[in-house]
């Protein structure tokens, strides 16, 4: 109602000109209403929407999408009324000018306000949106296209970041996710354990919110499975140390779930560890691997491996180690790890993988590997493929929209709202169950 009210007035506004020159006015009454019109157009820039949750982004976001949407709206009207104010009008040619400049002004004052507001708190509309709108702002009919999109991701961003927070606000108190052992979370390989750039995006937060303990596996970004696995094999002794806990819940994402059944099996951990649940985990390894090495030369290979481990040694890894880490995930290099990777009967095991639908469920590199996983193995999230990913109790993850969820949606790499699959409750659920099966 209150955007219905808005527009009304933004349409008055806009026709200020016929409006003191068509009526049978005074001039003080004009003054009046040309004045007042003026001042609930400014009010109507600067004022923000009150909205059910407690969100200063969220506010700002809602505005933007109210003014995008006033301002598209009031565009049809005033083309109307300029059209016919030309054609009806006995007016002098100065007020006509002016009943097409102040309609002009005021919806891309707007429009643009609502732009501003929406480019400032949306973190869903991408730099490509921009970029887009940027190169075809002036192209009839494309821009419209644009802009609607652009408006209809940032009013679903909305809509649904409001219904996260109310339901986490809801269940807050309940503490779903707060498990008998804390949570630790293993990341894959070439990331690091950064709190600026957390590696799986909002899901701690939310698993917080929700009152689980968290804590991080910390291995370097690239090592071999035995060497990841005795960083962690230490970052989980120290877990137990601190908490007190008698053992500790492990989420571990792609090779991080090898790294933790290495340690498991092999380090002693098994007493220290009551489930493990690995995410997109190549525990039959990845043949892309052996794929792509056959088409490098050694030298490229080796070349490529000292640039990475340079840039990763300065950014806090001791020993990055670029060859070891690709190698491990090899299927022949994994059947021989095998014997040092059986499961244990003290821990239960169970494994989570999704796919991507086609190949633009996802952007480089990812879907270049899938197209290469797919001609090799079949279905896969651009990393990994299906069958290599079961181990344990095993669960498909879906999306009920048509984009796939790749592997590095399993870790919220992107921040994306994805149709069909909200990367927040996937781990919310895994982690409320191991709560109610008494982990």
């Amino acid at each position: 109602m209150k955007k219905i009210i808005d527009l009304i007035f933004l349409i008055l506004f806009c026709n200020i000109v016929p409006l003191c020159t068509e009526l049978s006015l005074s001039e003080p009454l004009k003054i009046v209403l040309a004045l007042v019109l003026s001042v609930i157009f400014i009010f109507s820039l600067f004022r923000n929407e009150k909205i059910p949750v407690k969100s200063s982004r969220l506010k700002v976001l809602k505005r933007g999408t109210s003014l995008v949407w006033i301002a598209g709206m009031a565009v049809i009207p005033a083309i109307v009324v300029i059209v016919f104010y030309f054609i009806h009008s006995e007016a002098d040619i100065l007020p006509k000018i002016f009943s097409v400049v102040i309609p002009l002004f005021a919806i891309a004052i707007m429009f643009f306000d609502g732009f501003i507001r929406i480019t400032v708190s949306s973190k869903q509309i991408k730099i490509m949106d921009y970029i887009l709108l940027m190169l075809f702002w002036w192209i009839p009919v494309i821009n419209l296209v644009l802009i609607y999109k652009f408006y209809k991701k940032a009013k679903r961003e909305y809509f649904f970041e409001s219904d996260k927070i109310e339901l986490e606000n809801a269940r807050a108190e309940n503490e779903i996710c707060k498990t008998k052992y804390p949570v630790v979370m293993v990341h894959g390989i070439f990331f690091r354990d950064w709190q600026l750039m957390n590696y799986w995006g909002r899901v701690p937060a939310s698993l917080i919110r929700n009152g689980a303990t968290v804590y991080y596996g910390n291995q370097q970004s690239a090592l071999s499975v035995p060497d990841s696995a005795e960083e962690l094999k230490n970052t989980i002794l120290k877990v137990i140390n601190e908490t007190g806990a008698e053992k500790v819940n492990i989420i571990a994402h792609s090779k991080g779930g090898l790294d933790s059944r290495y340690a498991i099996s092999s380090l002693g951990l098994d007493k220290y560890v009551a489930t493990l649940t690995t995410i997109n985990t190549p525990h039959g390894g990845c043949d892309m691997v052996d794929y792509l090495m056959s088409k490098f030369s050694d030298k490229t290979v080796n070349s490529i491996a000292r640039k990475y481990n340079k840039i990763f040694h300065k950014l806090g890894d001791k020993e990055p180690d670029f060859i070891s880490g690709i190698k491990d995930l090899s299927p022949v290099r994994l059947k021989e790890l095998e014997s040092k990777m059986l499961d244990s009967p003290d821990v239960s095991y169970r494994s989570c993988m999704s796919c991507m639908k086609n190949v633009f469920s996802a952007g480089l590199p990812l879907n270049i590997g899938y197209l290469i996983i797919k001609k090799l193995n079949g279905e896969n999230d651009g990393l990994v493929w299906v069958e290599s990913a079961k181990h344990g109790t095993f669960r498909m993850v879906k999306a009920s929209g048509t984009r796939g969820i790749s592997h590095g949606d399993t870790i919220d790499l992107f921040r994306e709202n994805i149709d069909g699959y909200d990367i927040r409750e996937f781990y919310t659920g895994l982690v409320a169950e191991l709560k109610q099966q008494g982990y």
